[in-house]
């Protein structure tokens, strides 16, 4: 080739022309191709001088050598255009021979960049591992035998929230997530808590009798003395009061007994509170517990979640707000008692007697039956710490779920916080090995928490919750509860979002029970999961304030005895003995299979390439209170038509609850027509789907206020259940119903859900604006 071009120059100028030679390399698909470009200086000067080689341009008023020698005559103009074709068809031919010859030849020239070997590299766009391998891979890594060494490490007969049992766990915890590999970190609170009195007693008299001094208590109770006659209500259910009301039986004043079980303490109290009564006694009943006489209960009547004393925002040290409390502290007095203690007042009570279906006693309890009580509990500040570890994702490092458990106990705590524990640092220890030595690659990340201040109601997860709340908006898109998830073995109970309900099911088909020839859905769900296995996420569960405070769709799982509760909870008997008498000394064996249960939840959620979250669940739930309470105005304005101003149209709830339905299967069809190997796609989609719990919050209520904001799931006037129970104020004529004050709750309720199907439809312009 060089040879012809020194041909060539000699010909027409008697010298050669410069030309510049330069390599690309392109990179497509990981191939490396070369690319070999020659630029003449007389195509320089074609283009004006510009671009690379304009400083070869020749001067313009030069004429060519073959010009001047030969000049312009007729025979030798045409000489010079053949002479000049027939070079041309000769370098033409040169050239194309050259070429043709490199690119059969290896490229080892040295003016040529080496061929380098494509590197393989995760893209996002298929997750490199199966599931199969995935989920297999989970059960090599767990079994029986590594529980018992992890219960034997975090067992401890005192770990009350704050102490040095509480931090000494937290720092083990810590510890092992280090050896595991992951990022690590701490959060500290300064938190308010309420305990037993330190050198006093909480008290109570009945009647002329001898005074008695229960060492268990309620922490956030009011304090001070009361003094009231004594009123059985069962469990102290809003049920069980309208049963007591219907008999004409005045509540004011009266120191109410109820049984422990069916809700919590602190909604038996403020059932009582509603009911202007001044104490409340709550005690084991044996039909319910089979536990010892003079068992001790330990528990809080807090109406939420959190330190009650910054309601709203995070309990940080040197936080300077006003004084405030929780609007769901209550204003009388509760306290436990045992069982023997209750046996004794029940035996002496007269009155009426109770209502039908109310085992147990005889008679409800009149003026007469006098009980003084005492309560003297003590207010103070702890510091607790939360412990966290992280398993970054490769592609969507930024989305996480988080799965957590309560570390602290009011004893031993063996089922209550040990268990949980337990399970998760092995999840931990187990996935962060799959990481590291089998090549599994989260897309998304998983953080491991380990919370304090459980037992005072979920305080340190809720104080973390109040704390980032900014920062997990659409980032945490979900939320795995791990305590108390061993209380026995006859039984499997789920609770958590609508959301997760599918993917519930399919970690319940895959998982395998105890019997190894069925999973956990054949062995307990008996044809219906849904009817047999699945039950409401209560207010004392730590993956309430996560579903109903922050919109991070949760879950929260137990093996249990049936029909009857573990009877140690928050007491001093929580042990291993005890648990394991409750599930015939399994404990291991049934940790393993929900820490299986945990991690096929949460490895599903970080290996797929879209949420495995079910948008169309809400419809039913939503049309579901639609229909009935467009069926209590109707029977409303038929029989008392005064009551509601003819603006007043169920129509505008029913066309935002249609605009919910259209949206949530949009985008169901929008899924089905996306390219799901396009990242970013999958990440629109997403997180159009993590929207979707976090605006069922009421943005019409004040955290503070009303924490619990989910219009669904949570608590409080704004909910749609509270606009049903609304109208039936109306109907019973109660004094509590108010049609304007219903009016504006119904306003802002149907326009929650208007806004939830907007942002569900994503673009502007697909919003549904009928209302």
């Amino acid at each position: 080739m060089d040879q012809a071009r020194s041909t060539i120059s000699k010909i027409f100028n008697g010298e050669p022309h410069s030309y510049t030679r330069f390599n690309l390399t392109q990179n497509m698909e990981g191939d490396n191709s070369q690319v070999e470009m020659k630029l003449s200086s007389d195509m320089d000067e074609e283009v004006g001088g510009n671009g690379v080689g304009d400083h070869l341009n020749h001067n313009s008023n030069r004429k060519p050598y073959m010009a001047q020698k030969l000049g312009r005559t007729p025979k030798n103009l045409c000489f010079m255009a053949a002479a000049t074709l027939l070079i041309f068809i000769i370098g033409y031919l040169i050239g194309y021979l050259v070429h043709r010859k490199k690119d059969l030849a290896p490229s080892c020239a040295p003016s040529v960049l080496p061929v380098e070997e494509p590197v393989p590299h995760e893209t996002g766009a298929a997750p490199l591992m199966d599931w199969d391998d995935v989920k297999n891979l989970l059960a090599q890594k767990l079994s029986p035998s590594k529980f018992e060494t992890v219960f034997s490490e975090f067992s401890s007969s005192s770990h009350r929230a704050g102490s040095p049992g509480d931090d000494d766990l937290g720092n083990q915890v810590l510890s092992k997530f280090k050896e595991n590999g992951m990022n690590t970190w701490t959060d500290e609170h300064f938190v308010k808590v309420q305990d037993a009195p330190v050198s006093g007693y909480n008290r109570f008299v009945f009647k002329n009798g001898n005074e008695e001094r229960p060492n268990g208590f309620l922490s956030y109770s009011a304090n001070g003395t009361v003094k009231g006659a004594v009123l059985y209500a069962h469990y102290g259910q809003e049920s069980d009061f309208r049963m007591l009301r219907d008999k004409n039986i005045n509540l004011s004043d009266r120191v109410i007994l109820v049984r422990a079980g069916r809700i919590t303490f602190a909604e038996k109290v403020a059932n009582a509170a509603k009911m202007n009564a001044s104490a409340v006694l709550i005690y084991p009943d044996p039909d319910d517990y089979s536990i010892e006489a003079d068992i001790q209960l330990f528990g809080h009547v807090h109406k939420g979640s959190g330190d009650p004393y910054t309601p709203g925002f995070p309990s940080f040290n040197h936080t300077q707000f006003p004084p405030v409390q929780s609007s769901g502290l209550p204003n009388i007095l509760a306290q436990t008692i045992t069982a023997r203690m209750a046996a004794s007042i029940l035996r002496q009570l007269g009155g009426q007697s109770v209502p039908e279906g109310w085992r147990g006693i005889n008679r409800l309890g009149e003026e007469s039956d006098v009980i003084t009580v005492d309560v003297n509990n003590v207010l103070t500040e702890k510091r607790i710490n939360n412990v966290f570890g992280v398993i970054k994702g490769f592609v969507d490092a930024d989305r996480y779920v988080v799965i957590g458990a309560q570390r602290d106990a009011w004893g031993p705590g063996f089922a209550t916080s040990t268990v949980g524990t337990s399970a998760l640092v092995e999840l931990a220890r187990s996935i962060s090995d799959m990481v590291k030595n089998d090549g599994f690659k989260p897309r998304r990340s998983i953080v491991f928490a380990s919370w304090s201040a459980g037992e005072y109601g979920s305080v340190g997860a809720t104080e973390w919750l109040e704390g980032y709340l900014s920062s997990l908006n659409m980032k945490a898109f979900s939320y795995i509860n791990l305590d108390g998830i061993v209380a026995g073995r006859n039984a499997f109970k789920v609770a958590g979002s609508p959301l997760m309900h599918s993917l519930i099911e399919s970690a319940l088909n895959e998982v395998n029970s105890l019997n190894k020839a069925e999973s956990l859905s054949l062995q307990f769900a008996k044809g219906n999961w849904q009817t047999n296995m699945l039950e409401p996420l209560k207010l004392d569960n730590a993956a309430y304030p996560f579903l109903a405070f922050s919109g991070i769709p949760s879950v929260s799982f137990r093996f249990t005895s049936g029909s009857s509760e573990y009877p140690f909870f928050g007491t001093m008997l929580d042990t291993r003995d005890k648990l394991n008498s409750a599930t015939s000394h399994q404990v291991p064996q049934l940790a393993e299979i929900a820490t299986r249960f945990a991690g096929h939840i949460v490895l599903r959620l970080v290996h797929d390439h879209l949420l495995r979250m079910d948008v169309m669940k809400y419809d039913k739930i939503i049309r579901s209170h639609v229909g009935r309470i467009n069926g209590k105005v109707k029977d409303i304005r038929r029989l008392q038509p005064q009551l509601f101003p003819k603006a007043l149209t169920v129509q505008w709830l029913i066309l935002a609850s249609g605009s919910y339905s259209r949206a949530s299967r949009n985008l169901v069809l929008d899924i089905q027509n996306s390219d799901l190997d396009d990242i970013e796609m999958c990440r629109i989609i997403n997180d159009r789907i993590m929207a979707v719990e976090r605006n069922f919050l009421s943005p019409y209520t004040s955290p503070r206020e009303r924490p619990f904001r989910h219009i669904l799931l949570g608590s409080g006037p704004h909910t749609l259940e509270a606009l049903s129970n609304h109208l039936d104020a109306f109907r019973t004529d109660h004094p509590e119903a108010d049609a304007d004050l219903f009016h504006n709750q119904f306003a802002l309720a149907t326009w929650t859900i208007q806004g939830c199907a907007n942002s569900l439809a994503g673009d502007i312009w697909s919003l549904d604006n009928e209302i």
